[in-house]
């Protein structure tokens, strides 16, 4: 319990008890003037009255206050609550943007990989053209000297005059 309502509780006990002791002095009755009339009524029990209705009336503002509060509370977290759902659909959306976006940069690498890989394998089936055909010119142009070389060890090894 909080210590103003500890306070008050506290208050409201002593009055009750200063009015229980005082009982009889508060029902004696004592000439009151209304301004226009004057009246024969216990004083005590009228002011006893006042203290009642001025509590009563504190206790429906304090009631009114704290459901005003709680509403209020309620309306806000009713809000707060719609605001999450909104950023989570924003952050939903957000992934769904990137999951996207992830996906079509996959794509373009994949086709930018295969067109790599076309290219270097013309590159490599050129290269492999070429190696062969260089080859084939390296074995015409071996066959030709050693050709070449049988003649003239063919012109050194025979006397002219067999010919």
């Amino acid at each position: 319990m909080k210590l103003h309502s500890l306070l008050l509780l506290l208050m409201l006990a002593a009055i009750a008890a200063f009015a229980t002791l005082n009982w009889e002095v508060f029902l004696s009755p004592t000439e009151l003037s209304l301004g226009y009339t004057t009246v024969n009524t216990p004083l005590g029990l009228i002011m006893l009255g006042i203290l009642a209705i001025i509590t009563t009336l504190f206790l429906a503002f304090v009631v009114y206050l704290q459901g005003s509060v709680l509403f209020e509370t309620r309306r806000h977290s009713r809000e707060l609550q719609a605001n999450r759902d909104l950023a989570d659909r924003a952050e939903a959306s957000r992934f769904t943007e990137l999951r996207a976006f992830l996906e079509a940069e996959l794509s373009k690498q994949s086709t930018q990989n295969g067109d790599a890989k076309d290219a270097l394998l013309a590159r490599i089936d050129k290269l492999e053209h070429e190696f062969q055909s260089f080859m084939e010119q390296s074995g015409n142009t071996l066959a030709a000297y050693i050709g070449e070389l049988e003649d003239r060890l063919e012109k050194i090894s025979i006397p002219p005059t067999m010919r």
